[in-house]
């Protein structure tokens, strides 16, 4: 039984809304977002990565880059940049990549069902990245960026937004410089939007895809007001954080990919033998790099050659939904016991590279600060969900999601 409900959206001039699009403020580094934001006052990087607006002394997580957040944000509404819809409205985002579409359903999803684990999950937080965007959300008093979920696809709701896009304009249609095309369109009938949250009423769960640490943010943002407000009813804004919902057969998850910065003082020689007690090793012989075809198969890049290893039988159980993933047999079978990665998420000698980047990526990052690297093939959403629904959680970096959710499209006021 899911809480899906409509909110007065803070949004962009229809004019303006290419300039103030940005990617996620999680996806650059610092002098990234301001090379990004350069010769562009609109950008919403102002508000999401506000150190941009400060000398670079001042650390990126000092109060005044939150107050330097909250004011850039009232100032564009302020300016007129941003505006507010005058009554609760859903929204339909559309992202057009390479051909492929996905649409989803701009809402408000509750706190509580994060809490209760009607919003699933699938991946551990860090509570030192929570920080950030707890202190972004709660100066700013908004939810910022929006969290992107997915559900089993719902033929009901499948209708209503092909209609819909069918017979009204978008309010919101332009290509960023990546090749992305993105359409806004704003569902204003209200008999409309009550039937939308029925629907959502019958689903029995959604699943965060990407967002992990800024839906926990969101969350933690929410008890905080909870606190300042005892006298609360469970109505107001900030029981509720924004959400774009896509349905599962939309979604396209690429590759996560590995870089080693050391073979762990082992030979190559050593390090292959070691190799081939748990997989198949043979050189490849095609042209350009190895991109892996099918699950339990990866590319190895080592000494300017590619490798095809394949997971032996016997080295995962394929009954158990975290242990045949991918990223767990390369952890399990090569990474941990040979390489010495003991913990993914802090070992300094390893980096992951988002499939967006191609596989020429790997081969730039061994020539410049890395010895060994691994190409993987993509984990499916269906393995998303059958985690989720278990209540496990995936290894660090199993999934990269694109297109990424533009930020500054949407803004969810928490009062």
């Amino acid at each position: 039984m899911a809480v899906v409900r409509p909110f007065k959206g803070i949004r962009p001039q229809p004019e303006l809304a290419d300039k103030v699009a940005s990617l996620p403020y999680d996806v650059m580094n610092r002098e990234e977002a301001k090379e990004m934001a350069k010769g562009n006052p609109y950008s919403f990087l102002h508000v999401g990565r506000s150190e941009i607006d400060l000398d670079d002394s001042v650390d990126a997580y000092d109060p005044k880059v939150y107050e330097t957040a909250r004011r850039n944000l009232d100032k564009m509404i302020e300016d007129g940049i941003l505006f507010q819809d005058a009554q609760p409205m859903f929204y339909i985002y559309r992202q057009i990549m390479d051909g492929r579409v996905q649409t989803g359903i701009v809402g408000c999803t509750s706190i509580d069902d994060y809490m209760n684990d009607i919003i699933k999950k699938h991946e551990f937080t860090r509570p030192e990245k929570e920080v950030d965007r707890i202190n972004n959300f709660d100066y700013c008093d908004a939810n910022t960026e929006p969290i992107f979920l997915t559900y089993k696809a719902n033929k009901e709701i499948n209708t209503i937004v092909n209609d819909w896009i069918k017979f009204h304009k978008p309010v919101y249609n332009f290509t960023t410089d990546d090749g992305i095309t993105h359409i806004v369109w704003v569902i204003d009938n209200q008999d409309l939007v009550n039937k939308i949250q029925k629907i959502f009423a019958d689903i029995d769960y959604l699943y965060i895809a990407d967002g992990h640490h800024r839906s926990a943010s969101s969350v933690k943002v929410g008890l905080k007001r909870r606190e300042e407000n005892p006298n609360y009813t469970g109505d107001e804004e900030f029981n509720f954080f924004m959400s774009v919902i896509f349905p599962d057969e939309d979604l396209f998850i690429m590759d996560y990919n590995r870089v080693v910065k050391d073979l762990n003082g082992l030979t190559k020689e050593e390090f292959l033998d070691k190799v081939k007690e748990k997989f198949a090793v043979e050189v490849y012989e095609g042209e350009g790099q190895y991109k892996p075809e099918r699950k339990h198969t990866f590319g190895m890049y080592l000494d300017d050659t590619w490798y095809k290893l394949t997971a032996k039988e016997g080295t995962y159980d394929d009954n158990d939904p975290v242990d045949r993933l991918d990223v767990s047999i390369l952890q399990k079978n090569l990474l941990h016991p040979i390489l010495g990665i003991e913990n993914p998420r802090t070992d300094k000698r390893i980096d992951f590279v988002g499939g967006i980047r191609g596989l020429g990526e790997l081969e730039k990052r061994v020539a410049q600060d890395m010895t060994v690297a691994f190409s993987m093939y993509p984990t499916t959403i269906d393995d998303l969900i059958s985690i989720a629904d278990a209540g496990e959680v995936m290894p660090p970096k199993s999934t990269w999601f694109e297109p990424k959710l533009r930020s500054g499209l949407f803004v969810h006021r928490l009062y």
